[in-house]
């Protein structure tokens, strides 16, 4: 939940409103001194004040926050009377422990914005409850994207989400290779009979091996096994989890990837918001790659205009032609007369550099 607004007062008990009548009041209350019995109360009135616009009531609005006792908040925190905001603030805000976050997960008054936000990090048996929500999933796609990414969620968890929104006819934004994902998921669901719960214990391991539960900043760019081992376990994953770990994984474990002979795997690759420039600029001067990719590249206008990746695609013969004509007028002239004299490359690509470099030679003659 983005924006914590005060709430309605007169949505509030009796008590509540007593405790936020006045300025005096307000402090008691804010020091945890209010006479509220009510754990709904005494955690909405606390809110009232945390979002409060005088500094000293909400400093000490939010120290009584941080130190409610357990007891009390799991009380609130479980009561579906409890205002959405003021459990997202509790549960995001507050200091709010570990172990209350499961409540807040069952707690069908839970905004889906708090369950997604709890999703990116939670642990993969939270993640696991999170998922029986087959009707809040389907509500907010943000809930997806967020399970998708965090590197505790199970594989088998991941792929029984992702499963059940591909059915349903879903697009998730936030995961940049949907739509190869999508694919994929069809293509196993008609081809291959369910996983046992051996198998999918298999692959989740497999899939951690490769990228660790915890992580800070960007992945390392090496393997987090040996070489050997890394091509065998990323050769031996199913197309779905090949296609996560191109969005999750390092740059080393894409440039195995980007191999893949599926081409919904080099795909997910070339769309995973980890490829830096420099790692565009290979791929871009990859004549081994798929056709597609190279010509994904070439629609980036953020990698486009970069030199070093504009030479990279003109001087590959699997870049759209087209593009490689509209690309060519851009290059050094240096470059250029290289792309005239090239024999790897379309031979009318090579005669129209022929053209600009002669038109070029000639214009600075004239002058």
């Amino acid at each position: 939940m983005k924006h914590h607004a005060p709430l309605d007062t007169s949505s509030l008990s009796a008590e509540a409103q007593r405790a936020l009548s006045s300025g005096p009041a307000k402090m008691m209350a804010a020091r945890g001194m209010a006479p509220l019995a009510n754990p709904v109360d005494l955690t909405s009135v606390l809110y009232q004040l945390c979002v409060a616009t005088d500094e000293k009531i909400q400093g000490a609005a939010q120290g009584s926050a941080r130190g409610l006792p357990k007891a009390i908040l799991a009380g609130a925190l479980a009561d579906t009377t409890l205002d959405p905001m003021v459990i997202d603030y509790f549960v995001t805000h507050a200091d709010c422990r570990a172990e209350l976050v499961d409540i807040v997960i069952l707690n069908q008054s839970s905004a889906d914005s708090t369950i997604a936000t709890l999703a990116a990090n939670a642990t993969d048996k939270q993640v696991e409850l999170i998922s029986e929500n087959q009707q809040r999933i389907l509500g907010c796609t943000d809930i997806i994207s967020a399970i998708y990414a965090n590197p505790h969620a199970r594989m088998s968890t991941v792929d029984r989400i992702v499963e059940l929104a591909v059915r349903q006819g879903l697009k998730v934004p936030g995961i940049a290779a949907w739509d190869e994902l999508s694919r994929a998921v069809m293509q196993t669901g008609d081809e291959q009979p369910a996983p046992d719960s051996a198998e999918e214990q298999a692959a989740d391991n497999i899939f951690l091996s490769l990228v660790p539960e915890e992580q800070e900043g960007e992945p390392e760019d090496g393997p987090t096994v040996t070489v050997e081992e890394a091509e065998i376990q990323i050769r031996d994953m199913t197309i779905p989890a090949k296609i996560r770990l191109a969005m999750m994984g390092n740059k080393f474990q894409r440039s195995q990837l980007i191999k893949d002979p599926k081409k919904l795997v080099s795909m997910a690759v070339i769309k995973s918001p980890s490829v830096k420039d420099n790692e565009a600029a290979g791929y871009a001067s990859n004549t081994a790659l798929a056709e597609d990719v190279i010509g994904y590249i070439a629609t980036k206008k953020e990698w486009v205009k970069l030199y070093h990746i504009k030479l990279a695609l003109v001087n590959n013969p699997k870049c759209p032609l087209p593009t490689a004509m509209r690309l060519l007028p851009h290059l050094r002239a240096k470059d250029l007369g290289a792309m005239a004299r090239s024999r790897s490359i379309p031979s009318a690509l090579s005669a129209q550099a022929r053209k600009l470099s002669a038109a070029r030679r000639g214009g600075s003659k004239k002058k």
